[in-house]
């Protein structure tokens, strides 16, 4: 009876998300327009909270709903068709799509699997060196893969270790030994789903919300400066290091020791490796063209630390040979973008042949089927967001619910600004879609930034990192979900730790801001740069 009573709970939630959606949306649509609030911006209100509702209650498939604003802001005369689908594929939709593609290569010749076992076997096999092996493994991966895929990956693998201790553990007490066990499950497996989550915030394409960030800055900012991917790697790895060590601690406080757990685990490790044999063909040229991507990101742009400039950047060489070649070129800045670099190394791979299948035809590093495996529903959540926060830009939306929240944080000094960020995205997405969150809540942010005079990177990126900080709830992301469902894990182990998770990363990406991000980005407190006026209207 009472499993019959959740599964129709669970299928009148569709139901009441759809009716909650429309009720919602006449409501706002019919409400005395507040002062200062232009039609457009009030019929956009409405559109963006029937888009909400449907998004938390997956009343739609979530890429259904993302198409909503094709329809609806024509209809309703928010924008116009041309400029609403504009917002569904540009630039940073290629720098995911062909990031995407790196990824799925990586995974079609198993470079990730060598690199995970590899990092495990390095850094240690006893209980704690395991979890923080399995910590750094799954962080790495999902800085280049899915957070969803690297999660996939690490966890068979955990649980043949996680069953391979619990067979040949053998303490003086029954008791104390369960309880090691159980310590060590849980903290395992969850390391695995929150290291996935913070792995992914250190690089641009590492989670579809940086994508979202850096979408919303460009529509928002043009005349602001941009983050390349390497900027934001030297400035956020640090951060997710830190977040990393200080998670392997909170899991492993009081872990009770386990004997004979280092031979076992690195058993398992070893007979994996061993498993994997020598580096393929395919593998090496993965290895090289994955290398080859990062260092190019990172090199883009120089890359400057306060006043020194550590590294210059390679983004005007084409510029320069066209100039040697006699071709004249205007206006030369921004021809090569982060994207540029995904989309050629995607096309690359699938041109460089890569072995010769059973039937004597040649494989290449990428082929179109392994390619039409990409994420297009994510792809689509992305660019419904991108719409909705273009609107709120055309419309001033964003500009007037800016000014009001302005009015109630105006004096705050820049450390509370930062924290009440932090605190307000890590917990709001631990129910709602973290990409839906970063899309509604940061052109409010921008709008914010401006009326208060101060600059908009000093809440807008520990927003965006913060959205995916949120570890409480099983519903929070895909990796809590995939660990939760392992059945190794309580509701109650993921509340008691992810809590304190929760609270650290607040208190953590706080601390970054002021002390490490706000020098490297030569953020002035205090003082409102000129570029923030500079807004499109």
């Amino acid at each position: 009876m009472i499993g019959d009573s959740s599964h129709s709970t669970e299928s009148r939630i569709p139901f009441y998300g759809k009716l909650f959606s429309i009720i919602l949306f006449l409501v706002i649509l019919n409400l005395p327009a507040p002062e200062g609030l232009s039609p457009a911006a009030q019929r956009l209100a409405a559109v963006t909270g029937l888009m909400a509702v449907l998004w938390m209650t997956q009343a739609l498939p979530i890429a259904v709903t993302s198409l909503i604003p094709l329809f609806a802001f024509p209809v309703f005369g928010i924008q116009d068709p041309k400029t609403v689908s504009q917002s569904y594929i540009n630039q940073n939709i290629f720098l995911y799509m062909g990031g995407f593609m790196i990824a799925l290569g990586i995974e079609k010749w198993g470079v990730h699997r060598r690199i995970a076992l590899h990092i495990i076997n390095v850094i240690g096999s006893s209980p704690r060196r395991v979890v923080l092996g399995f910590l750094f493994a799954t962080g790495f991966l999902s800085m280049w893969i899915s957070n969803t895929a690297s999660t996939l990956l690490m966890l068979p693998i955990g649980m043949a270790i996680i069953g391979s201790i619990t067979e040949l553990t053998m303490l003086e007490s029954p008791d104390d030994s369960a309880e090691g066990l159980r310590h060590f499950s849980v903290a395992l497996l969850l390391g695995i789903a929150y290291s996935a989550s913070i792995g992914g915030v250190t690089t641009l394409i590492g989670t579809p919300t940086n994508i979202a960030f850096q979408q919303i800055w460009l529509a928002q900012f043009p005349q602001g400066p941009q983050l390349s991917a390497g900027e934001w790697m030297l400035m956020v790895v640090p951060f997710g290091v830190t977040f990393l060590l200080l998670t392997w601690v909170v899991l492993c406080w009081k872990m009770p020791r386990l004997s004979n757990s280092r031979e076992s685990s690195q058993a398992i490790i070893s007979d994996h490796i061993r498993k994997l044999g020598r580096p393929t063909r395919p593998e090496v040229l993965m290895l090289v063209i994955f290398a080859t991507t990062a260092l190019l990101w990172i090199t883009r742009k120089p890359l400057i630390f306060g006043s020194h400039e550590l590294i210059a950047g390679w983004e005007q060489l084409p510029i320069h040979f066209l100039t040697r070649w006699g071709i004249a070129v205007e206006n030369a800045s921004g021809w090569v973008d982060d994207s540029t670099v995904a989309m050629g190394m995607a096309i690359l791979m699938f041109a460089i042949p890569a072995q010769k299948s059973a039937q004597g035809n040649t494989e290449y590093l990428m082929d179109w089927e392994t390619a039409e495996r990409l994420p297009w529903g994510v792809l689509l959540l992305i660019g419904g967001g991108f719409a909705i926060a273009g609107a709120f830009r055309t419309t001033d939306l964003s500009g007037w619910v800016g000014h009001i929240f302005s009015q109630f944080i105006e004096g705050w000094p820049p450390w509370a600004l930062i924290f009440a960020a932090c605190l307000m995205l890590t917990f709001l997405t631990e129910f709602t879609s973290n990409i839906a969150t970063v899309n509604t809540v940061l052109p409010i942010l921008a709008a914010t930034a401006v009326s208060l005079g101060i600059d908009p990177r000093l809440i807008m990126i520990p927003a965006a990192i913060s959205a995916s900080c949120a570890f409480t709830m099983p519903i929070a992301t895909p990796p809590n979900a995939i660990v939760f469902a392992s059945g190794k894990i309580k509701m109650s182990d993921m509340l008691k730790y992810g809590i304190i998770l929760n609270l650290i990363g607040v208190f953590l990406l706080t601390a970054f801001m002021l002390l490490y991000f706000i020098p490297q980005l030569g953020i002035e407190s205090g003082k409102a740069p000129e570029w923030i006026y500079q807004r499109k209207p």
